[in-house]
C-alpha cells in the first residue's frame, strides 16, 4: 500500500505571454521614476521568476543595476560629506545615470531586446 504525501513544492505556474513579459520589463526599468528603484525589480523577480526568460533576464538586470546605483549613491554621499560638498555632483551623476539608462533599458525591452546595463555588478545571476 503506497501513501501519497502532498508535495511541498507549489504547482508550476503558466508562462506569461510575451507581451506581458515586455510590459513588466518596461515597468521594472522605469521603476526609479516613481521611487521604487530597488523594490519593484526585487518583488517582481521573486514573484514572477520562472514565468518567462525575457522577464527573468530584465528583472535580474534591473535588480543588479539598482543595487549598483544604490551602492554608488551611498559612496558618492560619503565622498561628498568627506570633501565638504565638493563631490556633491557625483550624487547627481549617479541619479542621472539611473534615469537615462533606465529609459534606454525600457526602450530596449519594449522592442523585445535583451538589454544589459553597463558598469553593473552582477549580484543576482
Amino acid at each position: 500500500m503506497s501513501h501519497h504525501y502532498p508535495s511541498h513544492q507549489p504547482p508550476p505556474r503558466p508562462p506569461l505571454r510575451p507581451e506581458d513579459e515586455r510590459t513588466w520589463s518596461i515597468l521594472l526599468h522605469l521603476s526609479p521614476i516613481v521611487g521604487l528603484a530597488l523594490w519593484a525589480p526585487l518583488v517582481v523577480w521573486l514573484v514572477l521568476r520562472g514565468r518567462g526568460p525575457f522577464l527573468d533576464h530584465h528583472a535580474k538586470e534591473a535588480l543588479n543595476f539598482h543595487i549598483t546605483t544604490v551602492i554608488a549613491s551611498i559612496g558618492a554621499g560619503v565622498l561628498a560629506a568627506v570633501t565638504m560638498g565638493i563631490a556633491m555632483p557625483l550624487i547627481f551623476l549617479v541619479l542621472l545615470a539611473m534615469l537615462v539608462l533606465g529609459i534606454v533599458a525600457a526602450i530596449a525591452a519594449s522592442r523585445g531586446e535583451w538589454f544589459r546595463y553597463p558598469l553593473t555588478f552582477r549580484f543576482v545571476s
